[in-house]
This record gives C-alpha cells, sequence and structure tokens, in this order.
C-alpha cells in the first residue's frame, strides 16, 4: 500500500468541452489523497452507445433518442426516491422507454422494450481507457469501490461481461437502501460501509449530477468528460475534471 501524502492539483490546460479545464483547480490547490476511489458505472466505467442500435429499433430508428431514454431513466428514479415508491433501475428503464415511445409516436409493448434495454444494457462494454486506467490506480495502492443505480445483480453481470470484476474491491448498489443517487443519503450510507470520512473518499462519474451530489455530501469529486458529458453550471465544481480513468491515474500517481 502506498504512503498518500499531499496530492498537488494541477490546473490543466487542455480544453475538454465548454468551460472545461483538465485538473479543474487553481494552481497550488493542495488536497489529501483519496483513501477509496468510488466509481459509478453506467457511461462512467461502461459504453452505452452499444445499445444505440437495440433502443433505435425499438423507437422506429430513431438511434438519436438514446440520450433521452437514459435522461428520462434518470428522472424517473429521482421521482421514485422523493414519492418513496421504489422501483429497481431495469423496472424504470423499461417503462422510460416506452414513455419516450409514446412521446414520439411509437408503439412499444413492455415486451418490446424489455428486449431493447435488459440484455443490451447488462453487455455494455468497457471505454478503451478503463481497464488500463483501473489497473494502474490498482497499483498505486487504491482501494476500489462502484457504487451504482443499478441493481446488485445487475452490476455483477455488468462487471462479469465486461471483465471488471479484478478491478475492483467491492460493488455497492442503492437497491440496498432504495434511495438513487444523487441523493445525499446515497453517498452518506456508502461512505459508512466503508468506514471512512467525506473527505477520505472521491466519488468518480461521468454524470455532473453525480459528482453534484457527492460534492453537496462532502466526498472529494472527480468528473469525466464523456463525449456529450456536461456539468451543471450551478453546481459546486468537483476536484478534478478529466477526459477519462488514465488521465485521474496521472494526477492520482
Amino acid at each position: 500500500m502506498m504512503v498518500r501524502g499531499k496530492l498537488k492539483k494541477v490546473a490543466g490546460s487542455l480544453m475538454l468541452g465548454v468551460g472545461l479545464m483538465s485538473g479543474s483547480v487553481m494552481a497550488g490547490d493542495v488536497v489529501e489523497k483519496p483513501k477509496v476511489l468510488i466509481f459509478d458505472v453506467n457511461e462512467t466505467l461502461l459504453d452505452l452507445a452499444s445499445m444505440r442500435s437495440s433502443v433505435g429499433e425499438a423507437l422506429g430508428g430513431r438511434e438519436d433518442l438514446l440520450p433521452l431514454w437514459f435522461s428520462t431513466m434518470l428522472h424517473y428514479s429521482l421521482v421514485s426516491t422523493v414519492t418513496r415508491d421504489y422501483h429497481d433501475f431495469s423496472q424504470i428503464g423499461v417503462a422510460s422507454l416506452r414513455v419516450v415511445a409514446e412521446n414520439n409516436g411509437v408503439e412499444l409493448t413492455d415486451e418490446q422494450a424489455k428486449k431493447a434495454i435488459i440484455t443490451p444494457l447488462l453487455t455494455l462494454p468497457p471505454h478503451p481507457d478503463v481497464k488500463e486506467g483501473l489497473a494502474r490506480l490498482k497499483a498505486e495502492g487504491y482501494k476500489i469501490v462502484s457504487l451504482t443505480n443499478s441493481s446488485n445483480k445487475g452490476v455483477q453481470a455488468q462487471f462479469e461481461n465486461a471483465g471488471l470484476l479484478p478491478y475492483f474491491d467491492a460493488r455497492y448498489s442503492i437497491e440496498d437502501i432504495q434511495i438513487y443517487k444523487p441523493d445525499l443519503r446515497s453517498y452518506e450510507w456508502v461512505l459508512d460501509k466503508l468506514d471512512v470520512e467525506p473527505e477520505e473518499a472521491m466519488m468518480v462519474a461521468a454524470h455532473g449530477w453525480d459528482v453534484a451530489g457527492a460534492k453537496e455530501a462532502g466526498l472529494q469529486t472527480t468528473f469525466i468528460a464523456r463525449p456529450g458529458k456536461a456539468l451543471f453550471p450551478l453546481s459546486k465544481r468537483p476536484d478534478h475534471v478529466v477526459k477519462d480513468v488514465n488521465e485521474l491515474a496521472d494526477i492520482l500517481q
């Protein structure tokens, strides 16, 4: 295990999108290295783009509606938490696809929606940088876990199919508490499971809403600026903005 000292965070010069700079912080800022790295799963580690064909086929050839489907699923997962009417992520995903279909004049049965969502979501490939980046972080001695809105069985299957199981010390699903991210209680729960203070953990995600929730819960945060992903301007800035997991490994080495 490496000795964790001070991490000098360097403000980078590479633009990753409008207003996004690699490193995300002013030169000279200092922060303790985290004891544990908590990774989001869908889109952060796994590439959702492979679902374009199945979702597009279900929606009458409208592959462009994939992002709308995923954002609708996230929207109704938050509704599920706020109304205390829990449904698992796959159920919400199927129902959300039917909502998108109806709003776009496409007839879609529950079985058709399940066929378009369930198996493809469980067989997502990792982004090209993920395995190398995780291996580097693992070699540096970091404890690496995941925190996902997917079910326990779902993330188990996803990691098995993507070949990611060896890189993780533990996997956590909000299914255990039935409170979806970015509710602050979801981050507080995983911190309790890990027995670490908020500042000793870093949340890593490709979603602005996820890093915003973790930041408000007191965690260190890293935003991975995957294509098409941007930070919400009214939220607190994350500690780091990187283009991929390898760049995070560069910063945390």
